[in-house]
C-alpha cells in the first residue's frame, strides 16, 4: 500500500459516511459548484482538444457556447438524440432565432452527434463500454472547460427486461457487471483500476415521482446489468457463437432476476462510473423493448418501438420542465452555432478530429 492509498484508508476510518462523501465531492468541485477535473495536467497544456467533439479551449469559447448548459442527455444513435432535442425544444418552450436550425456542433468528428437547446445538451454515445466512456472524458472535460455548475447528466435508451413486458421503463438503482459487481474495472498502466458504479439516488427518486398515474405502462426502479456484448455476454442463443444450452440460460436468467437485476443493457456501468467518480449526478432511465425471460429476438412493430423509445424521454422532459419552472429559467439562449475564438486553431482541431483514430 503506498502513501496515498494510506492515507485514503485512514480517513475512511476517521470519517463518517456523510463526510466521507463530502470530501469526495469537495475533490471534484469548486466552491461555485463547477467542475473540477482529477487531472494537473490539463491546465499546464496550451490547450486541450477534445477530439470526438471536434471541439477545443483554444479554438472554440466553450464558455460562452456551453457555460448556460445544466442537463447533459445521451443516448444511443445520432438519430435518436436528434429528435429528443427536437422534442426537448417543444417541451422548455426554446425558440431558434429566425432562418436558424438546430446544428450538430460535433459534425466535424463523424463519431458522435451533439445538440444544444438553451440549458440542455443533447448527445449520441454510440453502443458499448468504450464508447461511452470516450465521450463521457470529453463531455466531463467540456463541462470544465465551461465552466459549467453542477451538471446533471442522464442516459436515456433501451434495454432487455427481465421479467418485464415490453415498453416498462426502467429506472437503474445501480448498475452492475457480468459477475455481479458494482463498478468499472479497466485496466490502467498495466493495472487493473476498480471505479465504482454509483447513481444518484436522490435523482432516482424524484424521477420515480414523475410517473404519472394515467401514463399506459409501469415506471420501476432496480439493478441494471450492463455487459460487455450484445450476445454471449447477455446470455442470447441466436449469436454467431453459443456454447450454451436454453436451460444454461435460463438458469443465468433466473438468478439475475431473484438478486433484483431488473434490466440489461450496454453503457450503464461506465456511465455510473465516470460520472461518480467526476462528482456529476447522474441517472440511467431505459425502456424494456423485449422480456428476455421470453425469448432474445426483438419482434415487436417499429412504430410500436419508436413509442417505447419515447417513454424515456419524456420522463427526463419532466424532470427538465420542473427543474427550470422551479428555478424560472425557461429562456432562449445560445443554440449551436460555433464561437471562434482562434480561427487558425478552429482549422487545427477540425483537422484533428477528422484525422484522428
Amino acid at each position: 500500500m503506498d502513501i496515498i492509498e494510506l492515507q485514503s484508508a485512514v480517513r475512511s476510518v476517521v470519517m463518517g459516511k456523510d463526510t466521507q462523501e463530502e470530501h469526495r465531492i469537495a475533490c471534484t468541485r469548486y466552491e461555485d459548484g463547477r467542475v473540477r477535473l482529477r487531472n494537473p495536467h490539463i491546465e499546464l497544456m496550451d490547450q486541450d482538444i477534445l477530439y470526438h467533439l471536434a471541439l477545443g479551449s483554444g479554438s472554440h469559447d466553450l464558455v460562452e457556447m456551453f457555460g448556460d448548459v445544466k442537463f447533459v442527455c445521451m443516448g444511443g444513435t445520432p438519430k435518436r438524440m436528434e429528435q429528443f432535442a427536437d422534442y426537448i425544444m417543444g417541451e422548455i418552450g426554446h425558440k431558434l432565432p429566425t432562418g436558424t436550425r438546430l446544428q450538430d456542433i460535433s459534425h466535424y468528428s463523424y463519431r458522435y452527434s451533439m445538440y444544444k437547446v438553451g440549458p440542455v445538451l443533447s448527445i449520441s454515445h454510440g453502443m458499448g463500454l468504450p464508447s461511452v466512456a470516450i465521450l463521457l472524458h470529453e463531455v466531463i472535460k467540456l463541462m470544465y472547460h465551461a465552466k459549467v455548475r453542477d451538471p446533471i447528466f442522464f442516459r436515456m435508451g433501451t434495454s432487455g427486461g427481465i421479467g418485464l413486458e415490453g415498453g416498462t421503463v426502467v429506472i437503474s438503482e445501480q448498475a452492475v457487471d457480468g459477475l455481479m459487481r458494482s463498478f468499472y474495472e479497466i485496466p490502467v498502466l498495466g493495472k487493473l483500476v476498480q471505479r465504482p458504479a454509483v447513481l444518484d439516488k436522490k435523482l432516482v427518486r424524484e424521477l420515480k415521482a414523475l410517473h404519472h398515474a394515467d401514463d399506459p405502462y409501469d415506471t420501476i426502479t432496480g439493478k441494471t446489468l450492463c455487459t460487455s456484448d450484445f450476445y454471449e455476454g447477455q446470455g442470447r442463443l441466436d449469436g454467431a457463437f453459443c456454447e450454451f444450452s436454453e436451460t444454461d440460460k435460463m438458469q443465468f436468467l433466473e438468478k439475475l432476476h431473484k438478486s433484483g437485476v431488473i434490466n440489461m443493457e450496454m453503457e450503464s456501468l461506465a456511465f455510473a462510473a465516470l460520472t461518480h467518480h467526476a462528482g456529476i449526478r447522474s441517472a440511467v432511465i431505459c425502456a424494456t423493448i423485449v422480456d428476455r425471460l421470453k425469448g432474445d429476438q426483438i419482434q415487436t412493430p417499429k412504430e410500436v418501438l419508436d413509442e417505447w423509445q419515447e417513454r424515456p424521454q419524456k420522463l427526463i422532459s419532466r424532470y427538465i420542465k420542473k427543474y427550470l419552472q422551479t428555478k424560472g429559467r425557461f429562456m432562449d439562449s445560445y443554440c449551436g452555432s460555433p464561437c471562434v475564438k482562434s480561427p487558425r486553431r478552429f482549422k487545427l482541431v477540425q483537422q484533428e478530429s477528422e484525422n484522428y483514430d
